[in-house]
């Protein structure tokens, strides 16, 4: 095979047929799968969400106990990530993804029986450290798939999972709660964790028999298509400024890897923050039916789901990343203000949609510039270590916004406080992460020229 002929960036991995043939195998073999396997994962996570709305009902949970509760899930993920991450480096994805998936299952199965606020945070916590490395695993996985040039669009794929959960979940947990409580002498909320719990460890045996580690096991790639994506991997294309630390060691020296994760702090804070308590806040509107809360949630997500991906794909295309972060983290902080002005029903709902639009959109342009950041040699660790630190937000901000709340009476602070940390985590990027300078680089040949 010639060595590729020199030209200006990595365009032709998005645009060549041949390279266009290659991922549209890869895309349907992974995808798919790891898309199901994020909307569990993100659906037992913020399933407490529409559950508290009945548990505080029939246990001794007020505000600040379910929003501690909600948040120490993270303080179990912060523990244990990067670990899990180091050894999914080790190991495999496959056999990784297989133990987590199972774990979490039987951890969120088990908040059936949880009957004090002890009981619960103990459950919450476990269910942490069994998810603990599923994110960040997955996206370390993709990096081993696809160059930065396709990664956006990719992400942003994966990343509608909580979108997705968010449309399908109101009416799902509505659902159960309302239809479901009483049955079997068991409570709704019961239900809702039973059956939302029991998918995870059939999933990961999927997961383990399905996937493969890496593209040189895959043997639905020809030996030419191998080489060619080892190629694009090899000679990616970035577009900020790349980290010159080679190891995880060197990389915990590097004090953009701390602006990274205080960015990925304020982003998760803010957006568990308000996947939390969107249930709590549309019943808030005077809407008391809990089938209703969950139409009302799956509208407001509607829009997100389409646009986050669109967002994604252009971002790609521009191979811009910064920008595209901010813009959403501002949209996402607008809207929230426009619902504060709001006096109606559908008025509010149209501003949620539009505050939704940009709460989506920002992860997977979070997850793809880091990717991007960090190098080969530090990615495993790096990607758990930045997403580790990042999740000690949802650990903390959730209670603050219940304080606030039950200190003040008022919600209106407590979106003060959640439109504060979106604005502090799009500055904070733009501020830390410089764009790489156009550069000219080789030119990958279609597989016609070789």
């Amino acid at each position: 095979m010639h060595p590729p002929a020199a030209s200006k960036t990595s365009l032709p991995v998005l645009e060549d047929p041949v390279y266009k043939a290659i991922f549209a195998k890869i895309d349907w073999r992974l995808i798919p799968l790891l898309l199901i396997a994020s909307m569990v994962a993100f659906l037992d996570r913020i399933n407490i969400g529409f559950a508290q709305l009945q548990m505080k009902q029939t246990l001794p949970f007020d505000d600040a106990v379910y929003g501690l509760g909600a948040g120490i899930f993270f303080i179990g993920y912060f523990l244990f990530e990067v670990p899990s991450n180091l050894l999914l480096e080790r190991i495999g994805a496959r056999k990784t993804l297989l133990r987590i998936m199972v774990l979490w299952g039987l951890a969120v199965t088990a908040m059936m029986f949880v009957s004090t606020p002890l009981q619960f945070y103990a459950a919450r916590f476990l269910l942490g450290v069994f998810e603990a490395g599923f994110a960040p695993g997955v996206l370390l996985y993709l990096t081993y798939w696809y160059p930065s040039v396709r990664r956006g669009q990719v992400i942003a794929i994966l990343l509608t999972a909580p979108p997705l959960v968010m449309f399908i979940a109101g009416p799902l947990c509505g659902s159960i709660l309302k239809y479901l409580d009483g049955v079997g002498g068991l409570y709704g909320w019961q239900w809702l964790f039973v059956l939302q719990g029991l998918p995870a460890p059939i999933l990961g045996v999927l997961v383990y028999y399905l996937l493969k580690d890496k593209p040189s096991e895959a043997a639905w790639l020809s030996k030419e298509e191998k080489a060619l994506l080892h190629d694009a991997l090899q000679h990616d294309d970035e577009n900020i400024v790349k980290a010159t630390s080679g190891t995880f060691g060197q990389l915990l020296r590097d004090p953009k890897v701390y602006m990274l994760s205080l960015v990925c702090f304020f982003l998760l804070g803010a957006n568990y923050t308000m996947v939390f308590w969107m249930p709590t806040l549309i019943h808030s509107w005077g809407v008391n039916d809990p089938f209703l809360v969950g139409v009302y949630h799956a509208i407001s997500n509607a829009a997100g789901i389409i646009c986050m991906i669109l967002i994604g794909r252009h971002s790609d295309k521009c191979h811009e990343r910064r920008w595209h972060y901010a813009s959403c983290v501002t949209i996402a902080a607008g809207g929230l203000f426009v619902i504060m002005l709001q006096g109606t029903l559908v008025g509010s709902i149209a501003a949620l949609s539009l505050a939704v639009i940009g709460i989506v959109s920002a992860p997977p342009l979070f997850y793809a510039l880091t990717s991007e950041y960090l190098s080969a040699g530090a990615a495993a660790g790096g990607l758990a270590f930045v997403t580790s630190l990042g999740n000690l937000g949802p650990a903390v901000c959730p209670w603050i916004t219940g304080l606030i709340a039950r200190n003040t009476g008022d919600n209106i602070y407590g979106m003060y406080f959640v439109m504060a940390l979106y604005l502090l985590s799009g500055a904070f990027l733009l501020l830390s992460m410089r764009p790489a300078a156009t550069t000219t680089k080789w030119r990958l040949r279609p597989l016609t020229e070789q």
